[in-house]
């Protein structure tokens, strides 16, 4: 069974940076990994994702998010800069089964595993 922890999340003023990490207990490579976030009473937003050497980001954080992974770590990153209000949410890592890619993650921006979130509160 998949089992993700991410850390980082965090309170920032606007324009500061967080770096989010996912540890997993799985090989990550060759497998879809990403990070959505909600906010009570919003929609699920898929923010960003990466299988092998593509990469894939919401329009609302290109320019600003990085997601990157360290395979030998098994661990997923998610870097942040010039955080805005509205970045503000409950940030998941997610992952799909094994050599299965992101189609779709856009539409279905959680994957069968995610972990427990980590809050990036975002103030003006």
């Amino acid at each position: 069974q998949v089992q993700l922890t991410e850390s980082g999340g965090g309170s920032v003023q606007a324009g500061g940076s967080l770096r989010l990490s996912c540890l997993a207990n799985v090989y990550i490579d060759s497998r879809c990994m990403g990070w959505f976030r909600q906010d009570p009473g919003k929609e699920r937003e898929g923010v960003a994702y990466i299988y092998t050497g593509h990469t894939y980001y919401a329009d609302s954080v290109k320019g600003r998010f990085t997601i990157s992974r360290d395979n030998a770590k098994n661990t997923l990153y998610l870097q942040m800069i010039g955080l805005k209000p509205e970045d503000t949410a409950m940030y998941y890592c997610t992952a799909a089964p094994w050599q299965r890619d992101c189609a779709g993650w856009e539409r279905s921006p959680l994957l069968p595993s995610r972990g427990q979130g980590t809050q990036v509160t975002v103030s003006s």
